[in-house]
């Protein structure tokens, strides 16, 4: 069984193959600041659990990397 890297329970998924190093479009449109850069990885990721899924980090991102996982509920 392969392990992930990331955890996927969370409400925004970046895919750090498609993340730009640096990138801060996405960590710029969180109204929430639930996104932020690794210092480690130069690539964005959800450093806390609270979203209110508005999607604009989704829409902002150029290469499609973040995925906004939004519940059945708010569908």
């Amino acid at each position: 069984m392969a392990l992930v890297n990331q955890r996927v329970d969370v409400p925004v998924v970046i895919d750090k193959s498609l993340c730009i190093d640096e990138c801060t479009l996405c960590v710029d449109m969180c109204p929430l600041d639930s996104l932020a850069i690794d210092p480690e990885t130069s690539k964005a990721y959800m450093h806390v659990d609270e979203c209110w899924y508005c999607g604009p980090c989704a829409a902002r991102c150029p290469t499609g990397a973040v995925t906004v996982n939004m519940p059945v509920l708010i569908r």
